[in-house]
């Protein structure tokens, strides 16, 4: 977004600091504000997104969560109610309406998790299995929502998606 300044984050606490010291350290580098606001329990949507208002944020990033992504309705109702535009981590979550996703994808995690247990069955002792990081990340744009949001989204970026939803 040509002219982002101000971003706000959401957080589930019980996630841990890794998202938030990873995020402000991109942040520095990009020359961005981030409001970090916590969510802990599905009542605090409303404060979140109030905060977000009030601190002038121009864009929410929904942090990586459980919690957060069984939210995914109510932020999304939220961000489009507030009129900001949200990037959340599943494919899934843009479908639904948010603007978009960027994150690992789902079926491919299942298939490396198929995979392990395979491995298992035929005898390999868990504990020898490597830890495996998702291979394959998703960049989905809902344009529907870019469009009821009055955003633009450049050719350039929308060639390097995976999916555009219209």
């Amino acid at each position: 977004m040509p002219g982002l300044s101000r971003v706000a984050c959401l957080l589930d606490p019980a996630t841990g600091p890794t998202q938030t010291a990873m995020s402000e350290n991109a942040a520095r580098t990009m020359k961005l504000k981030l409001q970090i606001l916590e969510v802990a329990r599905r009542d605090d949507l409303d404060a979140a997104f109030r905060a977000a208002r009030d601190d002038h944020a121009q864009a929410v990033n929904v942090f990586s969560s459980p919690f957060l992504a069984s939210l995914y309705r109510e932020i999304i109702d939220r961000a489009a109610a507030y009129r900001l535009p949200a990037i959340y981590q599943w494919k899934e979550h843009a479908e639904a309406g948010g603007l978009m996703s960027y994150g690992p994808s789902l079926p491919a995690m299942w298939e490396q998790d198929g995979a392990m247990v395979g491995r298992v069955l035929k005898g390999a002792k868990p504990s020898d299995l490597p830890v495996e990081q998702p291979t394959k990340f998703e960049l989905v744009v809902n344009l529907k929502t870019a469009k009821a949001l009055g955003l633009t989204i450049s050719r350039d970026f929308l060639l390097i998606a995976d999916e555009v939803i219209e």
